[in-house]
């Protein structure tokens, strides 16, 4: 899978500039694989970003500004959905892609399948203890109240 964003490589616009610097240069810290396709120097590119964003996603005027952003064919988002994600540490997610072990985003996604799960004991990541849950909890201080 190739992440793709579509740029514009002469854009006048500083804050699209900088919209585009802050995904690519986040996608390369995160060794993310990705094509820049140039919307400004290629008309195929432009028409094929423009028919594939979304109607709901796409501004007033009709007309997607760059950044955009692609999983081959899927749609993930313009610049503020991306910096939400990256703001929530569900960047993998946002693209479509499996968080690699170790990640913020896995670690997340594993709590988050333990708490769902209701059957493994709750961890916290600040120190090396576990605890029961709730339930365990209180049928242990019932039988001790019985044993008193």
């Amino acid at each position: 899978m190739v992440i793709k964003v579509f740029l514009a490589s002469s854009s006048g616009s500083t804050a699209i500039k900088k919209k585009q610097q802050d995904v690519v240069g986040f996608l390369e810290a995160l060794k993310i694989d990705y094509a820049q396709l140039d919307i400004a120097s290629n008309e195929d590119n432009r028409a094929w970003m423009r028919e594939n964003v979304p109607g709901e996603k796409k501004p007033t005027n009709g007309i997607p500004l760059p950044p955009q952003i692609f999983n081959e064919e899927m749609y993930c988002g313009d610049y503020d959905t991306f910096f939400d994600a990256k703001e929530d540490n569900t960047v993998y997610e946002f693209l479509g892609l499996t968080p690699p072990p170790g990640s913020k985003e896995a670690q997340q996604a594993e709590n988050s399948q333990k708490l769902q799960n209701g059957s493994v004991t709750e961890e916290h990541p600040d120190d090396d203890t576990t605890r029961k849950p709730a339930e365990e909890e209180e049928q242990e201080e019932a039988e001790g109240d019985k044993e008193d």
